[in-house]
């Protein structure tokens, strides 16, 4: 424990973040590399001198996979170096000893951890750190009644946040969760021994469908910290709820959208948005997407589509490792084997020194790719000196800054509700419609067009699906009641203002 905890402080102070450190305020920091050390002997290969601690000691970095040297007899997939890795800190500055370790904890039991899911849980715990230290409360402590327990008192502070409305419900069980979690480690690694339980436990049973029909339970942990939100479907909301909620745009808000891409002029801003558009692909498949990718044959008919497989072993990223199928249009196939053959292109790929087939289609002015892919992410780089992961929030800082200022000023739209995803929306919803006339015209069932919907845009349940299908139907029969009842109100208004004039 001291090893690590010492190896953290060295790696924090050499980044150059004293003057973080020295903030009053619990927080977050990312570390862009840490390696783990190991307590050993004066005399054994690597041995390093501590002396900032207490108690002088002698450690060693734990070797890399393939090495002789492995501690604590971990098998040799165990990871022992990290890039981003989120250390939580003390508002005196110094690591939360306990916070780090369950940290540790966790990605050194993954076979292949997801940095972006211990940055959340530490963002989690930062929050938690502060309100502890503003409210003066010592965490280990859990007298018998339970309001005066730090898990309780924490959970009706979120609450008033909540009520206050600068917190989200799931935000809000989200850092709950992170709190119990944290604490379940500690008590099950015998870091904390409570006097009296945290929190009262019961047994939830969950069942569900899986992909052939058959019904499946499992059995999980619930608390009495959870807070029950009731979230309440509005039937005729004019979004469609796949993997978020997402807004299919209207044939006039396309149009917008592709004015406001042409006067950007952003050659992968446009691509990245377009390719959403034609194929229904999510942010993390189009910005994945390799250089080899565009080396396949382009058909000589435009408008045959090219089947381009995404997923493990592709080297395109999916939502859950999903073993996809892209369907692009063969004139836009073409220009995304023009873009990569550009000038434009070879000059970011040169930047980033790997111009190459490997290297990313699509690359920002820096040479630096819009979002990294999984492959990327877990391979540890020893030169890391970024402090932030490429997760496309460039896309997102694009659409802010330049396409929705330029819709709302040049259309008089007052706020331009978008989001990337709503590109998905979109591509979903326009697929459909142009199936349902098939259907219409005979030349299609309902049952064809609702599994060809399913497969192209890679949905988990035909539920989701059936959200396309029964779209269209649900918004013309929502303004249909919302006009008779707008006219309905307006004869009464006229009416009791013709006795009153």
């Amino acid at each position: 424990m001291p090893s690590r905890f010492a190896w953290m402080q060295r790696a924090q102070f050499q980044g150059g973040t004293m003057n973080d450190a020295l903030r009053r305020s619990a927080m977050k920091l990312t570390l862009p590399t840490l390696f783990i050390t190991e307590l050993c002997q004066p005399g054994d290969e690597g041995a390093l001198a501590i002396e900032d601690a207490l108690e002088p000691y002698f450690a060693r970095q734990v070797m890399a996979e393939g090495d002789d040297c492995r501690r604590d007899g971990l098998p040799n997939w165990a990871p022992a170096n990290f890039n981003l890795f989120p250390v939580v800190l003390e508002g005196s500055g110094q690591p939360w000893a306990e916070a780090c370790l369950y940290l540790i904890s966790g990605i050194e039991g993954a076979p292949n951890p997801d940095m972006r899911t211990y940055d959340a849980r530490a963002l989690d715990l930062a929050a938690y750190r502060r309100f502890l230290e503003e409210t003066n409360i010592d965490w280990t402590e859990f007298p018998k009644n339970k309001l005066f327990k730090p898990t309780y008192r924490y959970r009706a502070h979120l609450n008033h946040l909540l009520r206050a409305g600068e917190l989200g419900a799931k935000t809000l069980n989200r850092r709950m969760g992170s709190v119990v979690g944290f604490y379940r480690w500690l008590v099950s690694e015998k870091f904390l021994s409570p006097a009296n339980p945290p929190w009262k436990e019961r047994d939830v049973y969950i069942t569900s469908k899986d992909n052939f029909g058959f019904q499946r339970t499992k059995t999980v942990k619930s608390t009495d910290l959870a807070v029950p939100v009731p979230v309440q479907q509005d039937t005729f909301d004019e979004s469609i709820q796949d993997g978020g909620k997402l807004r299919p745009l209207p044939m006039e808000e396309q149009e917008w959208l592709l004015s406001a891409l042409l006067a950007a002029d952003n050659t992968e801003m446009t691509l990245i948005h377009l390719m959403a558009l034609v194929t229904g692909a999510r942010l993390q498949t189009v910005c994945t997407l390799k250089v080899f990718h565009t080396e396949m044959t382009a058909p000589s008919d435009p408008n045959v589509l090219v089947k381009l497989p995404v997923g493990p072993g592709t080297g395109v990223d999916t939502k859950g490792d999903k073993r996809l199928v892209l369907h692009i249009p063969g004139w836009f196939y073409l220009a995304l084997q023009t873009y990569a053959h550009s000038e434009r292109a070879r000059r970011r790929r040169q930047k980033s020194g790997k111009d190459n087939s490997s290297q990313y289609l699509f690359l920002t002015q820096h040479g630096t790719p819009y979002y990294a892919d999984k492959q990327e992410r877990q391979t540890f780089d020893p030169t890391n000196k970024r402090r932030y992961d490429f997760d496309g929030g460039a896309i997102g800082t694009f659409i802010r800054n330049v396409i929705r200022p330029y819709i709302e000023k040049k259309y008089g739209c007052k706020k331009f509700d978008f989001s990337y995803h709503d590109t998905r929306a979109t591509f979903g919803m326009s697929l459909t419609d142009l199936l349902l006339e098939q259907v219409e015209a005979g030349r299609a069932t309902l049952s064809e067009v609702r599994e060809y919907v399913k497969t192209r845009m890679g949905h988990e349940s035909a539920a989701t699906t059936d959200l396309y299908l029964n779209f269209r139907h649900k918004l013309k029969f929502k303004r249909v009641v919302v006009e008779q009842r707008e006219t309905h109100l307006k004869d009464l208004c006229r009416q009791a203002m013709e006795g009153v004039l």
